[in-house]
């Protein structure tokens, strides 16, 4: 469901994840009408069947009234265009300014207009809000995503004028306020170190869809020994509505390779089979304190949930199928 797509990456992306056994990619980084969805869109052709591709909303509209009307008729476009749905980046709460200079947050009424559109085209909205609430802390040794962040430093939020909470609070009220509209929280539902808030939001917005990509460490780390079962309760439960993604960012040279998350160089052959293995392992089965797929984010172990086939086809496959229409080649 969730890769990230460099121009002339299509060949190395479909080689690596179809090894996997995956059969179709969803590329969240289609970008916009005359910045880049046009030269996205041929490389999908490139491969029918293959590749879908989500585009992306050019925030600079933002700077200047009437921002939202002018965003909905450019999703039009991009709908046109071959885009199935639209994808929402961290930006948006974080860095975004307004025309009056100042933050755009999540739940903007400006951008009212974008979300209703969506809805009415039938683009599902992947939307990134926050990140690991660890980066809200001080970046130091006493950080659990200190590796990272030491590689990052311009993802640590620690003194941002905006808190974790306020983001997700205002991406729960975005949600609530557009009940028409399919919107996809990336990451576990932007919310994976707490599965069971994911879970209430799940049971409570019908429109909300949650995707798994790169949040594994945190879903497969619970410190209760029952905590694991309450995780694939939550599979089961919300079975039709959880999508299965990498966030694998992949390119067209052989260094241009990003697995969940990324260090000072390029993953290791060994690192891309772990960050598979370990994957497979914790949908696939109930072992115990086993090495997580990345570990540039964090040093802790996780347990498998081991879902039932059945599930597991859905997540894996049938739910995107079913909800973006995706053509499935042989």
């Amino acid at each position: 469901m969730h890769v990230h797509l460099s121009p002339g990456g299509a060949p190395r992306a479909l080689a690596l994840l179809g090894g996997q056994g995956i059969k179709h990619l969803v590329n969240l980084s289609g970008g916009s009408p005359g910045r880049g969805l046009e030269e996205q869109m041929a490389e999908a052709r490139r491969f029918p069947g293959r590749i879908s591709v989500f585009c992306n909303a050019d925030f600079r509209e933002a700077r200047t009234p009437g921002y939202g009307k002018r965003m909905a008729k450019t999703l039009e476009q991009s709908k046109a265009m071959g885009a199935i749905g639209l994808k929402i980046p961290k930006g948006l709460g974080l860095g975004y300014e307004g025309p009056d200079g100042k933050l755009l947050p999540v739940d903007d009424p400006g951008l009212d207009p974008l979300w209703k559109r969506a809805g009415e085209l039938h683009m599902p909205v992947a939307i990134h809000t926050g990140d690991p609430k660890a980066f809200w802390l001080p970046a130091n040794m006493l950080n659990e995503r200190w590796d990272e962040l030491q590689v990052h430093q311009g993802w640590s939020f620690y003194g941002a004028p905006v808190s974790w909470q306020q983001l997700f609070d205002a991406f729960e009220r975005l949600v609530a306020r557009h009940p028409k509209t399919i919107f996809i929280g990336v990451h576990f539902g932007n919310d994976p170190e707490d599965p069971e808030r994911v879970g209430q939001l799940l049971a409570k917005y019908p429109n909300l869809y949650i995707d798994t990509a790169a949040r594994v460490p945190e879903i497969g780390r619970q410190d209760a020994a029952h905590a694991q079962a309450k995780v694939r309760a939550l599979f089961e439960r919300f079975q039709d509505r959880i999508l299965f993604g990498t966030d694998a960012g992949i390119g067209a040279e052989a260094e241009d390779l990003m697995l969940g998350s990324s260090g000072a160089d390029p993953p290791t052959p060994a690192e891309v089979t772990r960050f598979f293995d370990a994957t497979w392992r914790y949908f696939e089965t109930d072992q115990r304190g086993f090495e997580h797929p990345t570990p540039i984010q964090g040093r802790w172990k996780i347990d498998g949930i081991g879902l039932p086939p059945a599930v597991l086809a859905k997540v894996y496959a049938g739910n995107a199928v079913r909800l973006l229409g995706i053509p499935i080649a042989p």
